[in-house]
Formats: C-alpha cells, sequence, structure tokens
C-alpha cells in the first residue's frame, strides 16, 4: 500500500517536473501578442489524469505553475500569467479526463479533447474578460479599455490553436503508448 503511494507521489513530481520543462520550451505564435505563448505543460498533466486520476493532474498543474514562478518569478511581482496558466490547464485536462473515462476509447478521447479545447477557449475567455485582465491592468498600471476585443480577436482564438496543437501532440503520444497507459491506469 505505501508502495504504491509513494510511486504514485513519485510519477506526479516526475510530471510536474516534466511539465514545467515543457512550459520553458515556449513559443509565440504568429499574428498574436507576444505574451501568448504556446507550450506543451498540459500534456503531463493529461498522462496523470488517465493514469491517477483528476486530483493528480490538478497536481502537475499547480506544480508546473510553482515552479515556474519561484524560478522566473513575474514581472508584475503577482503571479496572475501562473493563475491563468493553471485554470486553463485545468480547463483543458479535466473535462478530456472525464469525457474519456465515460467513453474509453480513441473517440472518446478525440471527443474529449474537442470538447476540452472548446471549453477551455470559452472558459478562458470568460475569466481574461473579468479577472485577469483586469488584475493585470490594477498591478501593471495598464489600460484595458478594449479588453473585450482583446478577448475576441487574441485570447480566445489563441486557446483554440494551443488546445488543437496540445490535442494533435497528445494523440500521437497517445496511440504509442496507450497499451502502457492502460496497464498503468488500472494500478491505482
Amino acid at each position: 500500500m505505501q508502495s504504491k503511494k509513494l510511486k504514485k507521489f513519485v510519477a506526479i513530481g516526475m510530471f510536474s517536473s516534466i511539465s514545467y520543462i515543457l512550459m520553458l520550451l515556449n513559443f509565440p505564435f504568429p499574428g498574436f501578442p507576444p505574451y501568448l505563448n504556446i507550450d506543451f505543460s498540459d500534456i503531463p498533466a493529461l498522462l496523470a489524469a488517465i493514469i491517477f486520476g483528476p486530483a493528480a493532474a490538478i497536481l502537475v498543474e499547480l506544480l508546473k505553475n510553482l515552479l515556474d514562478f519561484v524560478m522566473t518569478g513575474s514581472e508584475s511581482g503577482v503571479p496572475i500569467g501562473h493563475i491563468a496558466n493553471f485554470l486553463a490547464g485545468i480547463a483543458y485536462v479535466l473535462p478530456a479526463y472525464y469525457i474519456y473515462k465515460k467513453v474509453s476509447s480513441k473517440k472518446g478521447l478525440i471527443i474529449g479533447l474537442v470538447v476540452a479545447t472548446i471549453f477551455m477557449a470559452l472558459f478562458m475567455s470568460v475569466m481574461n474578460y473579468y479577472f485577469i485582465l483586469p488584475a493585470y491592468g490594477m498591478f501593471m498600471n495598464m489600460d484595458l479599455g478594449e479588453a473585450i476585443k482583446l478577448v475576441a480577436t487574441a485570447i480566445f482564438p489563441f486557446n483554440l490553436i494551443k488546445g488543437v496543437l496540445i490535442m494533435t501532440v497528445f494523440l500521437l503520444l497517445f496511440s504509442k503508448m496507450q497499451p502502457w497507459l492502460t496497464k498503468l491506469s488500472t494500478v491505482k
């Protein structure tokens, strides 16, 4: 019993570390503001969810963002971007996980990832409009008078593109790792 808990704890730590490294390997997407970067750091959280369940995915997302905040900090001194990344990760991973668990097949995973992409884009648009952009405005003395335009022309389409890219890479990985993941997901 203790051995299984220890293995799970170590695996979550490893997924979090890999996720943090992938977060550092971010890149801007042409046509979007430079602070909107694509990274694949949600993939280890998706793997953690499939193997250990949703709490593990939340821990991976949390630890990844804590590591990044401690190691790199933030412009404003307040982890607004890290909070946004955490929320986006959760909004992506959890719907994909729950749909995949309901329909445990490749088709279920694809449906889950498509729904997760749309959900994340919509959720982050609302969060940016009402909370994240106003917080940036307050802490960084920025005028965000055109927040609705920013959400409609940058944040929503960016999150759709990010979700599709993560989905594509994850599906390629999943097809190679499916037997191993199926075996591990039964060992909780």
